[in-house]
């Protein structure tokens, strides 16, 4: 049986809530990637061109920093991959968390939160960004998805 972790980043709680069930579903450990400096509503303003979330998603090599817990990342066999898209990719804290652990060979499947963007466009990205992670196909997990049907749905990964 492979050692299974959630791993996420969640600005409004809106991941963080399918993270947690997601966790129960596949019988997986759970890691909050968290922002050493936490987001406010402010800097989540998107229309805000000089707000914080804005200039980070406009400058691909920023890599906010985070908080350093204890994470024996080597020890899981698969990782899912939580995060709210972002100007339809992964927030930049997504590449610092998978830079500050060796995923190399890992198997890795991204999940995401949207008002309005798929998933495909952060796959595609993280794939070129990431080549020598094991990428599966992620999943769009909007509107509170119940255990059973995520629990469905790590099975189809199986």
């Amino acid at each position: 049986m492979s050692k299974k972790l959630v791993a996420y980043f969640s600005a409004s709680g809106v991941t963080e809530a399918v993270a947690k069930n997601l966790a129960q579903a596949a019988e997986a450990d759970l890691y909050k990637i968290q922002p050493a400096i936490p987001y406010t509503a402010a800097d989540l303003d998107w229309m805000n061109k000089k707000s914080r979330s804005s200039l980070e998603m406009n400058d691909p090599s920023s890599r906010p920093e985070i908080m350093k817990e204890d994470l024996d990342a080597g020890s899981y066999d698969v990782i899912f991959l939580g995060f709210p898209v972002w100007w339809y990719v992964a927030p930049t804290i997504i590449n610092t968390f998978l830079e500050s652990c060796d995923f190399a060979g890992k198997t890795v499947i991204p999940f995401a939160t949207s008002g309005s963007s798929g998933v495909e466009n952060c796959e595609k990205k993280l794939r070129q960004q990431y080549p020598s992670i094991n990428w599966k196909p992620g999943k769009l997990l909007n509107g509170a998805p119940t255990k059973e049907a995520l629990a469905a749905w790590v099975n189809t990964l199986e």
